[in-house]
């Protein structure tokens, strides 16, 4: 009787381990999927093992992987494009990342496919910057921020690059030119 409660509970604690697992895809505040904000730009090899790195500006003599990266899965889907904080440093957290896989999501459902909609019905914009062909949108007490392309705007605010950006004049359909992650790098 002791044998059988015993490895039942063993069984439960291995079940309930299993249930845990973290999702591949799963945006926090400090993990995208595998990556998180204490993970070395050198650590992405063995992290990444079963899925494609290509670096971007290859240096010669590189001690493992430095500099900007993008990572592919077994596909050839890209998923990330990951850059550190310094270039030439293998040892240098990760600084910025930006998402192209649609799988990739945050707890409240957005991903690259989302539209504006979808961050005004779940998120407290914080702040819109004007840019030369876009507009970024930063989300309140996120790392996230997304670029929104200005050809989606209405003509009369889409050549005024001085222009303030209300939230109002951004279209509720407007998709994600870019879908961001910038980690403060101390």
């Amino acid at each position: 009787m002791k044998k059988t409660i015993f490895l039942a509970m063993i069984a439960g604690i291995l079940l309930s381990q299993c249930s845990e697992k973290q999702d591949p895809f799963s945006i926090t505040a400090a993990t995208v999927g595998k990556l998180t904000q204490e993970l070395q730009m050198k650590q992405l090899d063995s992290l990444f093992a079963q899925d494609s790195i290509v670096m971007l500006n290859p240096m010669e003599n590189a001690l493992g992987t430095q500099g900007e990266v993008e990572i592919y899965d077994k596909e050839g889907n890209k998923l990330l494009l990951v850059t550190p904080e310094d270039e030439r440093d293998p040892n240098s957290l990760i600084n910025n990342i930006q998402i192209f896989d649609p799988r990739y999501h945050t707890e409240k459902g957005l991903t690259i496919k989302s539209t504006f909609a979808d961050v005004k019905k779940n998120y407290e914009i914080s702040n819109v910057e004007n840019a030369i062909n876009a507009v970024v949108v930063f989300l309140k007490n996120s790392d996230i921020y997304l670029t929104i392309d200005k050809k989606q705007l209405p003509e009369n605010i889409r050549y005024n690059y001085s222009a303030k950006i209300e939230i109002s004049q951004i279209p509720d359909e407007a998709t994600f030119k870019y879908f961001m992650i910038g980690w403060n790098v101390e």
